[in-house]
């Protein structure tokens, strides 16, 4: 069953890219600004190697350098929960050759942090890259094959969860499921990333963790985790033995952890949709789209002012989360 998280955002993404097709090719044959690009693009991703927002980059970055003739620099700036990239991004010249690549953690972070060091208005919406659902997973050895077994569990034993880090959206998920509707008390372990996370859990060092899809996928495949639940409203298709949030009565959870690209704020908008066009494009790419699902990604796409409301939506709704849950980064 292909979920209703991912379905509708796929039928979104498809016509809308149908829909632009014209214009990506008009981008391309006469571009808004003759002279752009002229030198090597510097994309800084705010996350490790190997995380959701490098992997995303780095498939759409090698498109994009073919597209443009012109080298496109992959620079990771993690730590902050993203706020390290976003910063460097948000303080870059405007000139269309500085480009941020982040997660949904750039919509937790306005609220989760007192002061992340930008604002929404320092950075401008290029594209939507990428959206996948969150996972909780639990060791083998755990004594629960479900959700509501793990919070019945929780009455008796000392749980605890491990994630990427502290303000990611796993992480907002697990809060929400586990102490706001659950009422259970599971300790919260970050990491430094979900590959770290979900070794500790396969290790049994803790018995659950919560992450990105991609980032467990071929653990829970291998049977080396049990996989309790994903944050879509249906099952995910490569995992269809792992039931929904919604399934096991604990509310119709539909989080997710997507990948977007952004640019500083005063960037001329002719560059700013010649680049949108041009992801869009490439995630059309056969190469670029297959290699996405193997990952576990959605690829998504499309203009500009789709990604914008989108935006606004999501940092709405985790801003709600993290005011109802209490969780807030330590000063």
């Amino acid at each position: 069953m292909v979920s209703t998280f991912i379905s509708r955002r796929a039928a979104v993404a498809a016509g809308l890219l149908a829909a632009l097709a014209p214009g990506v090719a008009s981008a391309q044959g006469a571009s808004p600004d003759k002279n752009w690009p002229e030198k090597n693009v510097r994309v800084v991703v705010a996350f490790a190697a190997g995380g959701a927002a490098d992997v995303v980059a780095r498939l759409v970055g090698q498109s994009l350098g073919e597209r443009w003739g012109k080298t496109v620099v992959i620079e990771n700036r993690g730590g902050g929960g993203g706020n390290i990239g976003a910063q460097a991004v948000a303080r870059a010249e405007a000139d269309g050759y500085t480009l941020l690549i982040t997660t949904s953690a750039i919509a937790v972070n306005l609220t989760y942090y007192d002061n992340p060091g930008y604002s929404n208005a320092d950075l401008k919406t290029v594209a939507l890259l990428a959206t996948q659902p969150n996972i909780i997973v639990g060791a083998k050895d755990l004594k629960a094959d479900n959700l509501r077994e793990v919070i019945a569990l929780s009455a008796r034993e000392n749980l605890s969860y491990g994630t990427a880090g502290p303000g990611t959206t796993p992480h907002l998920s697990a809060e929400r499921i586990f102490r706001l509707i659950g009422k259970a008390d599971i300790r919260h372990v970050p990491f430094t990333g979900a590959a770290p996370a979900v070794a500790a859990t396969v290790s049994g060092h803790v018995p659950l963790a919560s992450v990105a899809l991609s980032g467990a996928i071929e653990q829970v495949k291998g049977g080396l985790v049990k996989g309790l639940a994903v944050t879509s409203l249906e099952r995910f298709p490569d995992l269809p033995n792992v039931p929904t949030v919604k399934e096991t009565g604990l509310g119709e959870i539909d989080d997710a952890t997507w990948v977007a690209a952004y640019a500083p704020a005063k960037t001329p908008a002719a560059i700013v949709q010649r680049i949108n066009a041009d992801m869009s494009a490439a995630l059309k790419e056969p190469r670029v789209r297959d290699g996405l699902v193997r990952a576990g990604y959605l690829p998504l796409g499309g203009p500009l002012d789709e990604a914008d409301r989108f935006m606004q939506s999501e940092t709405r709704k985790w801003g709600e989360v993290v005011r109802a849950s209490g969780v807030k980064a330590a000063n």
